[in-house]
């Protein structure tokens, strides 16, 4: 999995520096042309009389242009490409490396264009792309803000909408559950800071995640004098340091930011150098690190408390003054003695206490309600706000009124207000409390990185010199680090030295511990179970295994479900139409009591219709709740994603998601999906008198240069008949690899051809009677049979087997209980094809199926009204990865078929296809049942509020009750999206597992 992301070392082997010659730095590739070049200046033209271009020619020095080539398998693919170029008129020089698929050309742009050499390899039969586009790729990067002050999609949709017209800005994402904005921009257009000012204008405060560009960066910490002389010698030492691309100073914080190339230096190294360059003056250590967004959500949480409990001192008295001390007969006297006319000193005590909640603790409605008018998109900060102030004000106007007056009785609402903020306020604290429960499993895995490593020095004859122990984030690529019993892996890498197992379960959900032996690979996080392993570093920092899952879960969580356009839509136009029906509720009981009265008992003796009115129209304001809408899927999104990372389901965003929950049908590959992947040689049967060993070098040659896994396994089967491990074969000419068939290549004096039969036919090579028996009887066994002919004879006939994946059958079975169809796609021959399906359980077969015939056999599926699942891991799966509606990639697969893919099945378990599919209908069901509650919320709150039930039963909702009704719909939102945290995987995969 860590390699799925992993740009590849572009230059490391192929490319040099300099100047024209040959030991001058070209930047030119290593490599030597198998073909003539052409001479120093093309003649055509001045033979053609166009001395013109020719004097141009002298004058212009010539271009060099690098291209990507990809479909390259072998060097006879690189010779073709070069073969073609180097036809082109104009072309100086070009040479093709087919390890790092790259072809560099050297031309005169006079005679001939980029575009033209590109066209040229595209007819050769490969993809070919300008590297000058790849440049233009690595200035675009993802920036990620954390926003405060969202309340609900209405704000999201305000925030989406200022970045996206800044210049420069490709792609924003804001999501409502992590507060977050993902940007992706060109660095060269517009800068992280100006998308900072972007959100602010846009009326939201914007924190600073990452600017994107920071992967290769350090915050170094200095403990010392950092004064002039030593920040110079310090700036210019490191500036000198190979690697180092940038060098920042902070005196204030005592602070030095380098960024580097992880290539060629490291964290360790800088400090060291550092501290030398200083003379030991002062002391340098990574700079202490706190994860942003948990600073900021902790922030959050602390303010919302320390508001919730300071309106709580004043919103208590007001409210016992108003609802319980009226029942004590002797507060009750106490509090209605007059102050200044008909003014008691219970309504002053109440308008003292409610004003520092109305104005002071519930300010941010203000500014929240402000920005958004301003913007033209109101939010619930404009409900609450219109709420509140409409019964505060009232009630100053009342006791104002009942000051100035021998016989006005005074209503107030000042309890309305104050409580209203209180319960929006604890809403607010629970609902961050609980929506930060939602990103625990990021959490989880980065907490999995060890505090500490042991590094291992070695001496001049490659002995163990000394260990040391670091911090962890200092590891270096290369470093040996030593791994005791119950540690923890520090770092990607493989193992040099040891045996032991060890339990990755943390990383890929694998329960069982896996064991280790020199030469294979480990995973950061994981924890050693027995012996000691010694490791050697390879991918460190955000390169490591679990920072890329990390970044791929938070980008996940960022993307949207397309369920989401729907809260999208309604919170357009929600506030809005709340505001009208409360303003229409108000004037329909005002105007009621009005003209027609109502009867005495349907009005407190405390208040008149104009007032009994206005409590209905607050109600109205306070219980509309458009938050719930908002979080309904992505908090259910957020933990779905988690959950399935910490079950080595790797769910590439809601998208993925949604498809996945409407899958009813599987296409599946067979080699390394429904079959382990590594096949090996059973048997071999020789039609001609031949030796044995000699048949094998023949074969062995000719495979050698094929990256099928069949071929493979031949030439590994052919090993063991020589005694040294790296054996050397007879030289392959005209190697040629037909995808799907077969290879051909003349060995020594022989014209040797290995494939299958249809390659033998297509060839005019009589395959015998004895051949095919021999072919379906394989057939039968479920084995490949592989014809190898020699001289248009054929020789022998090599048996090659695949073993099918213990839990296939199981797997498959349980799939048709949950209603989805499974079909075998492969591009073996149709008795192999046959047997393996129905060994596995599968009727529906379509086999001797090219790469492009996959993709066909998904989209003619999905034109018959099927939602197509396909799950695969080779190069040839990638086009009907990315046709499908959901692309599954067994984790042990190609970068290719990783990328693109939208689930990606770390473990290569067959079972998780169950667990994708499980989870997400599972995060489905949750989410329709959020909107259920959030639309079935609303639509009964608001009639109730407005008093659809006043006239038959008395029943009216006091405004405070509707605000507390409020903030609990959506905590209760986000409470039921986190009940998925506790998902288990289906039955029949936990007892496999136990």
């Amino acid at each position: 999995m860590a390699a799925a992301t992993r740009p590849r070392a572009l230059f490391l082997a192929c490319i040099r520096g300099g100047g024209g010659g040959p030991s001058e730095a070209s930047g030119t590739l290593v490599l030597r042309p198998r073909y003539p070049s052409m001479p120093r200046r093309p003649k055509a033209a001045a033979v053609a009389g166009d001395l013109e271009a020719a004097a141009w020619a002298a004058e212009e020095e010539e271009k060099v242009a690098v291209f990507e080539v990809s479909g390259m398998t072998c060097a006879a693919c690189a010779g073709s490409v070069e073969k073609a170029v180097k036809r082109l008129h104009g072309i100086h020089d070009a040479a093709v490396d087919v390890l790092g698929c790259r072809a560099q050309v050297a031309f005169y742009p006079a005679f001939v264009s980029e575009e033209k050499i590109r066209e040229t390899i595209e007819d050769a039969g490969f993809g070919a792309k300008l590297i000058d586009e790849e440049v233009k790729e690595k200035n675009i990067l993802v920036c990620r803000l954390h926003i405060k002050g969202m309340t609900c999609t209405s704000c999201t949709s305000t925030v989406e909408s200022a970045l996206q017209v800044v210049p420069g800005v490709q792609r924003a994402s804001v999501a409502l559950a992590t507060e977050e904005a993902e940007i992706r921009y060109d660095r060269r257009v517009v800068t992280a800071t100006q998308l900072v000012h972007a959100v602010e204008e846009s009326g939201f405060e914007a924190i600073l995640v990452t600017t994107g560009e920071d992967r290769s960066r350090i915050d170094l910490k200095v403990d010392g004098i950092l004064d002039e002389r030593s920040i110079m010698i310090v700036r210019s030492s490191v500036q000198a340091l190979p690697g180092v691309e940038d060098i920042k100073v902070d005196t204030e914080l005592q602070k030095i930011t380098i960024s580097y190339k992880p290539d060629q230096t490291g964290p360790r190294d800088l400090i060291e150098f550092i501290e030398s360059a200083a003379s030991g003056q002062i002391a340098v250590s990574i700079y202490p690190e706190a994860d942003g967004r948990e600073q900021h959500r902790n922030g959050e949480i602390n303010r919302y408390r320390q508001s919730f409990l300071w309106s709580l001192m004043f919103t208590v008295p007001v409210f016992l003054t108003s609802m319980v001390f009226m029942y004590i007969p002797v507060l009750k006297d106490g509090l209605d003695k007059k102050v200044i006319n008909m003014m008691s000193i219970g309504e002053l005590l109440r308008w003292i206490l409610s004003t520092p909640v109305q104005f002071v603790i519930g300010r941010k409605f203000y500014t929240g309600a402000y920005k958004a008018i301003c913007h033209g998109s109101p939010n619930m900060d404009v409900l609450i706000a219109l709420g509140t102030n409409t019964a505060y004000f009232y009630s100053v106007y009342s006791v104002l009124r009942a000051a100035t007056s021998d016989t006005y009785m005074a209503t107030d609402f000042f309890e309305t207000s104050s409580m209203l903020i209180s319960f929006i306020l604890l809403g607010k604290y629970l609902e961050i409390l609980a929506k930060g429960k939602t990103s625990e499993a990021i959490a989880k895995l980065m907490d999995l990185a060890p505090e500490t490593a042991t590094v291992l020095m070695y001496d001049h004859e490659g002995n163990v010199a000394s260990e040391k122990e670091i911090d962890g984030r200092l590891i270096q690529k290369n470093d040996v680090i030593k791994v005791i019993p119950g540690g923890k892996v520090a770092s990607d890498g493989f193992v040099i030295w040891g045996q032991s197992h060890v339990n990755e379960s943390m990383i890929t959900g694998e329960s069982r511990p896996v064991a280790k032996k020199k030469g294979d690979t480990v995973i950061g996080g994981t924890v050693n179970e027995n012996g000691v392993l010694h490791v050697r570093a390879t991918f460190v920092g955000s390169e490591s295994a679990l920072a890329q899952i990390v970044r791929l879960v938070e980008s996940a969580q960022m993307a949207k479900a397309p369920v989401q356009k729907f809260a999208d839509q309604i919170s357009k136009v929600f506030v809005p139409l709340v505001i009208v029906l409360s303003l229409l509720t108000w004037l329909t009981w005002f105007l009621a009591g009005r003209f027609h009265g109502y009867p005495s008992s349907w009005i407190p003796s405390s208040m008149d219709s104009f007032q009994l009115a206005l409590q209905f129209g607050i109600s109205v304001m306070v219980i509309a709740c458009p938050c719930a809408l908002g979080l309904a899927t992505p908090t259910a999104v957020m933990v779905a994603t988690g959950v399935g990372a910490s079950q080595g389901v790797l769910i590439k965003g809601g998208q993925a998601l949604e498809s996945a929950q409407k899958v009813d049908c599987i296409v599946f590959d067979k080699t390394g999906t429904l079959t382990i992947g590594k096949p090996i040689v059973v048997k071999t049967r020789l039609l001609k008198n031949m030796v044995l060993r000699e048949f094998y070098d023949y074969v062995a040659a000719a495979e050698v240069n094929s990256e099928h896994p069949l071929g493979k396994a031949i030439v590994e089967h052919a090993k063991n008949f020589y005694s040294e491990e790296n054996h050397i074969w007879p030289e392959a000419r005209d190697f040629l690899s037909v995808t799907g068939h077969g290879v051909k290549a003349k060995i020594s004096d022989k014209n040797v051809i290995v494939g299958n039969k249809s390659f033998m036919l297509s060839l005019d090579i009589d395959v015998p009677v004895e051949a095919s028996e021999i072919l379906m009887d394989e057939e039968d066994n479920a084995r490949t049979g592989i014809v190898v002919a020699m001289d248009q004879a054929v020789v022998g006939i090599i048996s090659v087997s695949d073993p099918i994946k213990p839990n296939a059958h199981e797997v498959i079975s349980y799939l048709k209980s949950m209603k989805v169809e499974c079909i075998m796609v492969t591009g073996d021959n149709w008795g192999t094809a046959k047997a393996i399906g129905k060994e596995v359980g599968i009727e529906n077969i379509v086999a001797e199926a090219k790469p492009e015939q996959k993709a066909e056999k998904v989209k003619e599926l999905q034109l018959s009204g099927r939602t197509v699942a396909m799950v695969g891991d080779g190069i040839n799966d990638s086009p009907a990865l990315v046709a499908a509606d959901v692309g599954m990639a067994i984790g042990a697969g190609t970068d290719v078929a990783i990328e693109a893919a939208d689930i990606v099945l770390m473990k290569s378990n067959l079972e998780d296809v169950i667990t994708a599919i499980d989870l997400s209908r599972k995060t489905f069901f949750r989410i329709r049942m959020n909107y259920v509650w959030a639309l079935g919320y609303n639509i009964l709150g608001i009639p109730i509020a407005a008093g659809v039930l006043f006239p038959s039963t008395r029943f009216r909702l006091p405004p405070w009750v509707a605000g507390a009704a409020m903030a609990a719909s959506s905590v209760s939102v986000v409470c039921w999206s986190l009940l998925l945290r506790y998902y288990k995987r289906p039955l029949v995969i936990q007892e496999r597992q136990t």
